[in-house]
């Protein structure tokens, strides 16, 4: 019988810092303190590592997550800035507010990390660690809070421990969090929008802003967020998918999961090892690739719904519902 995985605690110092960064490097996960909350981090642009971290939450929903960058230039190769971000930023950067941009087209964050949208979340949090953190690493760092899903956020390495001890690679401690809630979420898509209030008020990006942010609208789908507090929203293809087919029709592609024999048509396998780590990761992908490939009608394998495949069927069951 194995033994259950350790989590390290370590103070966050120079040597710490780099055992973090080589940690995420190799796909592994790592708590560190921001000056909102301690945040779970992976690696954004390895999408098996962004789906162990939905995993290790423990209730994989697939919302798109918050990625940290270390500076503006770095922020700049993400996503596209209007002039109203260029102020924000300025302003409040680093800092405990995160825009919603449109990514660019090279953006190299995953497509789970995005649930698949054209959409990015981004911050640049105002921590020393984070910040070394981040410069060691060298990609962007997806963080949403380090904590079990439904549960306090963790402002402490203690408080992460207790709730993650045997789920995370790492904790670096950093001391406490001085902000002590998440950072503010503003989108910059339309007109500007609060989607999230939170370390940074209202009042303060409105006087940068010079006009007023419009809210939220009130009902909102918890499970599918077009970023953190947003409007539900999910990424759906043009084709037609049929869910829990054991083999495809005449005409369809095939989306499978696992072993699956070759029909000579349009094909792409969420897993060939029937892996639910590797069919989240994939997912997003996978479906804009069916896209790519010009398929009108899809078969799609079925997914054990433990785990992960929860999450998985919920976007599969998302994507195939009748569209207007």
């Amino acid at each position: 019988m194995s033994a259950e995985p350790q989590t390290r605690v370590l103070p966050a110092e120079p040597t710490a810092i780099e055992a973090a960064a080589a940690c995420l490097a190799s796909g592994g996960l790592v708590a560190f303190p921001t000056e909102t909350v301690y945040g779970l981090g992976a690696d954004a642009t390895h999408g098996e590592a962004v789906a162990r971290l939905y995993a290790a939450k423990g209730r994989p929903t697939f919302n798109p997550l918050i990625s940290h960058v270390p500076d503006f230039a770095t922020a700049r190769l993400l996503a596209r800035f209007s002039a109203d971000a260029e102020r924000l930023a300025a302003a409040f950067w680093p800092g405990p507010l995160t825009l919603v941009l449109p990514r660019r087209a090279d953006c190299p964050v995953s497509s789970l990390a995005l649930a698949g949208l054209d959409t990015i979340a981004l911050r640049i949090p105002a921590h020393p660690t984070a910040t070394a953190l981040l410069r060691a690493f060298g990609k962007p760092v997806v963080a949403p809070s380090a904590n079990r899903s439904g549960h306090v956020s963790p402002t402490t390495a203690a408080h992460v421990l207790a709730d993650l001890r045997g789920r995370i690679d790492l904790i670096l401690d950093g001391g406490p969090s001085p902000v002590g809630v998440e950072s503010t979420v503003v989108a910059l898509i339309d007109e500007p929008t609060l989607l999230r209030p939170g370390g940074l008020a209202r009042a303060d990006i409105e006087r940068v802003l010079g006009l007023p942010l419009a809210s939220a609208p009130a009902q909102i789908d918890e499970e599918a967020p077009l970023a953190p507090g947003m409007l539900a929203s999910h990424y759906a293809p043009k084709a037609k998918l049929r869910l829990n087919a054991t083999a495809p029709q005449p005409g369809e592609a095939l989306l499978a999961f696992g072993p699956a024999a070759d029909f000579g048509g349009i094909t792409f396998n969420l897993s060939p090892r029937g892996d639910l780590v590797e069919a989240a990761a994939n997912l997003f992908t996978q479906l804009r690739e069916l896209d790519a490939a010009g398929a009108a009608a899809v078969a799609v394998m079925p997914v054990p719904n433990d785990g992960l495949g929860e999450a998985i069927n919920d976007r599969l069951a998302r994507a195939a519902a009748p569209r207007p």
